[in-house]
This record gives structure tokens, C-alpha cells and sequence, in this order.
């Protein structure tokens, strides 16, 4: 606990997830003080936010978190929402790190003097330097045109959805393709629910080609050690929407061309409801198209990479062929002939920094930094999507992270005056 009489800490850290525990295990290694304040509890998202049938998308052996890399008997494999949690906790027993639950941080500001004053729900305290650790996906999007469909239609967030029992009887309409999006419309096809899917402009990608897992090719091809800075799409790399996949039942593709064959409805994407009939934009073909163009493009790659490197393969190169096209573009669905009852919003999250007081962001509420480190003096992200690699966001990269900002944290004590400041006691 923090005494009530000593308020400052060398270091706060806000969020308790995987990102937040590795920077504390970091910072115990350092023995700098610090806190960490979750306003859930440890690893909340993970085990409440999640479907049922959640499975990792990518590999086991992509996942190493500091102290503890996958220590299962399936690298391989795919780790399902269960296992996950599992290996999670263990983690976080093993970091044991300072954490305070329930705990809510309402403001975090700067003194003239350089030192961060936090006001949170336990109490005020002070710290040198501020690590955020909350991530980027904070306010679950739902469109203003959802308070115009009737209260009988059940509405949830792709956060909110766990399985088709949950639903009332009838059809679904699930809005986005992303990985969400496509997931959960596939277990609800699986479930025997009528479904409706509203695209957007994610990307796919091939689960397996020409003998291997893709994401092992890619790493081979050394994509995940490329940095944002190396990326062609350079720090708007972190905007694009993830290609789908699944890692479901040993991991296959998700092809929304082979739903459509076998009963899904498919749609471009939505832009209204007009009091009685959904409306959506004439953009499947090109929707469908640019995630098939993406899958081969990525195919083609590795491709090239095995050509060059003289690499042997069973399977040659291949290009995927649509099983289905779009006979026409439909952009009016009327809500009450279709038998839709429920509709699952998986378009996202939006960020929520509000708490900040710091000039660190951009005008989509996004923070700038330079792998982590901001502008301002000791304060820091951690656990945003491609923070320094494509592994920032996920467990492959966070390890890395932690560490660059630890030593961040260490050089800037280092640098601050002896002061006769009151350390807090953590235990």
C-alpha cells in the first residue's frame, strides 16, 4: 500500500495490463520506485472483453512477455481466450508488480517544477515521471444513427459480445470486417444465425501458404523487427485497420466470399438508417477486391522472398480465386423486412486522454512520441499499436518496449537534482 503520509513516487504507472506489468518488471529489476494504478483490475480487458470462442490470431511463439515466453507444447497453435488469461496471470503473479485496483486517474499535470501531480480516486499523489500504459482503444465507437433504430432491436459493441446465446432470436447484422467484425460474424454463421455483414476496407491475409503459417514467413522476411520509421506507411502504418484471420480450431482463413455462397449477406459499408431501411455505400466489390488484392500481394511477397533466399517448398506459388462475386450492389436494406433483432458495432475503438494534461497529441487525439518517449520531460506510452514495431501493440514486441523506456527512465533519474522529496512505500 502507498502511505498516506508519503505521496511520491519515482514513477506512476496507469494501466494494469500486459504492457503496464512489463514495466514494472523493468523498473523492479532497476529497484526504482514506482505504482502502478489500473482502474479495473489487472488484465480487465482480457478477461471481460473478449467472445467466448476468442482465439489468439497470431502464433504462440510470437507470444514473450518479459520473464515468461510461451511455455505451452503447441508454439504453433493458437492460444484460445481461455489459455490466454491463463498464461496471463501467471505473468502476473510471477511480476508481482505494485498494483493498486479499482483505482481511477482523473487528472495528471505538470508543475513548473517538473513534477507530475496525479489526482486519482485513492488521493493525490506526485511521481517524477508518468508511464501510460492504458493503450489506445478506450471509447467503444458506436454511431449517432444507432439512436434512431427502434429499442427493440438489441444493440451491442463487439467488447460487449460473447456468443449467439447472448442474442434474440432472429437475424444479426454485423457492422465492420475487421478482425472483430470478421470474427464474430464467422461464429455467429457457425451458430446457424442469419447474418447480415456490413464491410469495410479491412485487409486479409492467408493463414497458411506454401507450407508455413504466414506470419512464420514474415518472420523469416524480417517484418516484425521493422521499425514504424522503416515502414513505408510510416507512423500511418498505426491507423490502418488489421488484416483478418483466425486462429480458430488450429487457424484457417476467413473468406467473406465463401460466407456469402453458404447463406451471409454481404453489404459495403453503412452510412445510415433512414427511420426504416439500412444504407450502405455501393463499395462491396471494391471491398472484397482490395482484401483479395492485399492476400495475394502478401503471398507474392513471400513468394519473392523464397525465390531470392533459394528456399525448397512442397507448394508452389498460388493466387487466390474468388468463389463468389457481387451480382449487384444493394445499398438499402429494410430493417424490419430483413428480420434483423440484433445488431454487434464492430467499427472500433476511439482514444480517450482527456485525464492528460499534456501538449503530446495530435488532432485525432493520438499521442506523439518518438518510440514511446514524448516531448514532454518523463513522460511515456507503452502498448500502442506500432509503438516501434508491429509486436508494440501485441505480446511479441511489448518485452522490447518496456525495456527501451526503462532505460529511458533510468538515464532520466539519473539526470534530476537530489532533492529531499518523500518516497512512497510500496508493498
Amino acid at each position: 500500500m502507498i502511505s498516506t503520509k508519503h505521496n511520491h513516487v519515482d514513477v506512476i504507472i496507469v494501466g494494469g495490463g500486459q504492457a503496464g506489468l512489463s514495466m514494472s518488471y523493468f523498473l523492479q529489476q532497476e529497484n526504482i520506485n514506482h505504482v502502478v494504478f489500473e482502474k479495473n483490475t489487472v488484465l480487465h480487458g482480457w478477461k471481460n472483453e473478449r467472445w467466448d470462442s476468442f482465439t489468439l490470431v497470431t502464433p504462440n511463439w510470437q507470444c514473450d512477455l518479459p520473464g515468461l515466453p510461451y511455455d505451452g507444447d503447441d508454439p504453433k497453435g493458437f492460444m484460445t481466450g481461455k489459455q490466454t488469461i491463463e498464461w496471463l496471470e501467471r505473468f502476473a503473479q510471477q511480476v508481482n508488480a505494485p498494483v493498486h485496483e479499482g483505482v481511477t486517474v482523473n487528472l495528471v499535470s505538470m508543475d513548473d517544477n517538473g513534477v507530475y501531480h496525479v489526482n486519482t480516486s485513492e488521493g493525490d499523489f506526485t511521481a517524477d515521471q508518468i508511464v501510460v500504459s492504458s493503450g489506445g482503444y478506450h471509447v467503444p465507437v458506436i454511431p449517432r444513427m444507432a439512436e434512431r433504430i427502434p429499442a427493440s432491436v438489441q444493440q451491442l459493441h463487439s467488447a460487449q459480445y460473447k456468443n449467439a446465446a447472448q442474442l434474440q432470436e432472429g437475424a444479426v447484422l454485423v457492422v465492420g470486417s475487421g478482425q472483430s467484425g470478421a470474427q464474430i460474424a464467422e461464429d455467429l454463421h457457425l451458430e446457424g444465425k442469419k447474418v447480415f455483414l456490413a464491410t469495410g476496407d479491412a485487409p486479409r491475409v492467408a493463414r497458411f501458404y506454401r507450407g508455413k503459417d504466414a506470419v512464420e514467413w514474415l518472420d523469416d522476411m524480417g517484418y516484425y523487427e521493422m521499425s514504424v520509421k522503416q515502414h513505408p506507411l510510416g507512423k500511418n502504418v498505426a491507423q490502418k485497420t488489421n488484416h483478418y484471420v483466425t486462429g480458430r480450431d488450429g487457424g484457417r482463413d476467413i473468406d467473406l466470399r465463401k460466407f456469402a455462397t453458404e447463406g451471409m449477406e454481404l453489404f459495403g459499408q453503412m452510412t445510415e438508417f433512414d427511420g426504416e431501411n439500412l444504407l450502405f455505400k455501393p463499395n462491396l466489390t471494391d471491398n472484397l477486391k482490395k482484401a483479395d488484392d492485399t492476400y495475394n500481394n502478401i503471398n507474392a511477397r513471400i513468394d519473392s522472398w523464397i525465390e531470392q533466399q533459394g528456399v525448397t517448398t512442397e507448394e508452389g506459388p498460388s493466387r487466390y480465386q474468388p468463389v463468389w462475386e457481387v451480382a449487384e450492389e444493394r445499398t438499402h436494406l429494410n430493417l424490419a423486412e430483413s428480420g434483423i433483432t440484433s445488431i454487434i458495432w464492430c467499427i472500433g475503438f476511439r482514444p480517450d486522454f482527456s485525464w492528460l494534461d499534456a501538449a503530446v497529441f495530435n488532432g485525432q487525439g493520438h499521442p506523439c512520441h518518438d518510440r514511446g518517449i514524448t516531448s514532454e520531460p518523463g513522460l511515456y506510452f507503452i502498448g500502442l499499436p506500432w509503438l516501434h514495431t508491429w509486436g508494440s501493440g501485441r505480446f511479441g514486441g511489448v518485452k522490447q518496449d518496456a525495456e527501451y523506456l526503462c532505460n529511458a527512465i533510468v538515464k532520466y533519474k539519473e539526470s534530476l537534482p537530489a532533492t529531499e522529496k518523500e518516497v512512497a512505500s510500496v508493498g
